[in-house]
Formats: C-alpha cells, structure tokens, sequence
C-alpha cells in the first residue's frame, strides 16, 4: 500500500509544495514543530534512510541543502535544523525545522497555522528558490 507520501507525489492529497524535481519534492508540515518546517521526500518510495542507493541519499542531502537555504532566507530563525526519525512514516523524508531554541526540535511541541497562512508561507519559500 502506498505511503501518504507516494499519495501526496502522486496529487491524490494535496500539500504546500516548497520545491520539487525529477527524484525529490518538499513541502510543509501539516503539523509543524515551528514555523516553516518543511519535509524532503524522495519520490521512490523506501522506507530507510540507509536503504537508499549512495547516489540518491547524496541527492537528498543537495536537494534538502537548497531548501534550507531557502528556509533560513524566509523563516526569521537563528539555524535550520535537520532531523530523520522515519518512524511514523514509512517512507524516507528529512525534517527541516527554522530552530531559535532547542524545543524548536522537541516533536512533541507543535505551532498552529492556517491553511491560508502555509499556503502563502509555501509561496514565499518557493520564491527564495529562484
């Protein structure tokens, strides 16, 4: 059965898609720890980090670099942070979370956002892509 990652690469649920290309897409936490934390997901669905190929984990850690930088040229925060847990989904992803203090990456603490506020964040990270 198909991850909800696969789901949301594949259009059947919709997400606030940050940057995306051939191998990887990013979007935005439906259930953010702060704000702008967004998710790096390989579109070949594995399950493990390690399981990758060496070439694709490269690729991820490039793809999930650029959206960094565009994290921290959109987010007002001290540093990104990255972290890749993978148990809730089995489907490889990389966090990305703006962090100004260690609770930031606390995955019990989360921030409330509208749809119409992710939506124009999503927006504004895009645009820093460029």
């Amino acid at each position: 059965m198909a991850s909800i990652f696969t789901k949301i690469i594949n259009g059947d649920i919709p997400c606030h898609k940050v940057a995306e290309d051939e191998n990887f897409i990013a979007f935005l936490d439906i259930n953010p720890n702060a704000k702008g934390h967004a998710l790096c997901v390989p579109k070949e669905e594995v399950d493990k980090l390690f399981d990758l190929g060496e070439h694709m984990y490269l690729q991820l850690m490039q793809f999930s670099r650029r959206v960094a930088k565009a994290l921290e040229k959109t987010v007002d925060c001290n540093r990104v942070g990255m972290a890749v847990i993978g148990l809730e989904v089995p489907h490889v992803h990389v966090h990305l979370i703006p962090l100004n203090s260690m609770d930031d990456m606390d995955f019990s603490s989360k921030v409330s956002m509208t749809d119409d506020e992710m939506a124009e964040l999503a927006a504004e990270i895009r645009q820093k892509l460029q």
